[in-house]
């Protein structure tokens, strides 16, 4: 995964029609192949563009939803040049290999899924603790009386940021 950062808006439009620079060149690299060789790598040009859309947004944002986009955007990919790959054989080596594919990219959705909802547990563990926190401040303000409770109050609704 992209260590996240966040860059300027002229660096992200750049960054933007280069991918689309890149995607289109490597499309047409593809242009002389043939069968099933050309389809993978109509796959793999197509599997790049997107995890680097992906990656490029993270970048841009550093949001925790835009870097499990990039894992899925992985997966799927990964998915999609694999199935095109699974074409070279038939039968049952066929089946089997496509199974395999499937397998590996709900493998990786899973695990994007479950960085999403540990990343989501973080986010409510730190908001439960901070409320307890909260709590326990007003708790001992009440000990007080007058400015000086007064002024306790407004510091820790001050420091736990509470209205």
């Amino acid at each position: 995964v992209v260590q996240a950062q966040t860059m300027t808006k002229p660096d992200y439009t750049t960054a933007k029609t280069r991918i689309s620079a890149d995607y289109k060149g490597d499309k047409a690299a593809c242009a002389s192949m043939a069968g099933n060789n050309k389809d993978i790598c109509v796959e793999q040009a197509k599997g790049k563009e997107k995890v680097a859309r992906a990656e490029l947004e993270y970048s841009y944002t550093a949001k925790d939803t835009d870097r499990n986009k990039v894992l899925v955007a992985k997966a799927e990919s990964t998915y999609a040049v694999a199935k095109e790959r699974c074409d070279d054989k038939a039968g049952n080596a066929k089946d089997v290999c496509r199974s395999e594919a499937k397998a590996v990219e709900t493998k990786a959705l899973a695990q994007a899924k479950l960085g999403k909802e540990i990343v989501s547990a973080e986010k409510d563990a730190t908001t439960d603790m901070k409320d307890a926190d909260y709590k326990v401040a007003i708790e001992k303000c009440d000990a007080l009386a007058g400015d000086a409770k007064s002024s306790c109050v407004t510091a820790a609704k001050a420091k736990f940021g509470k209205n």
